[in-house]
């Protein structure tokens, strides 16, 4: 049996209309620190958040969405946030605030393989 891992998650959520607290849920982000592995996954469904929101940018929440992955992913020319290591890139893309794309409450849990996790997490929490 292979050895479980702690793993931290939140969930990435779209609030078009902050002071109404309404949202939905678009993708997952999720932290192995042991295993060094951070990534974030998103799937924008235009139908559901335009019937939530009837006048949305959704360019504009895609832009926000790609640079979260981005972020997430650390790529080099995705500014000075992305530089950090994978707990501090994860502290600071689920830090609470007020905004339309936002995170859940951080979750943890325990794994064998994060890669597979992520992809339960988002099937279950997104899809």
């Amino acid at each position: 049996m292979q050895e479980r891992h702690l793993f931290e998650y939140a969930i990435i959520r779209v609030m078009p209309r902050v002071e109404r607290e309404e949202f939905l849920n678009v993708g997952v982000i999720l932290l192995c620190k042991k295993q060094g592995f951070l990534k974030a996954v998103y799937e924008l469904n235009p139908q559901r958040l335009l019937a939530l929101c009837g006048h949305c940018d959704l360019a504009e929440i895609a832009a926000h969405l790609s640079a979260l992955a981005r972020i997430a992913a650390g790529e080099k020319d995705a500014g000075p946030i992305a530089q950090l290591d994978v707990a501090g890139r994860f502290r600071w893309l689920t830090a609470k605030r007020s905004t339309v794309v936002q995170a859940s409450s951080v979750h943890p849990g325990l794994c064998e393989d994060p890669v597979a996790m992520l992809e339960r997490l988002f099937r279950e929490m997104v899809l």
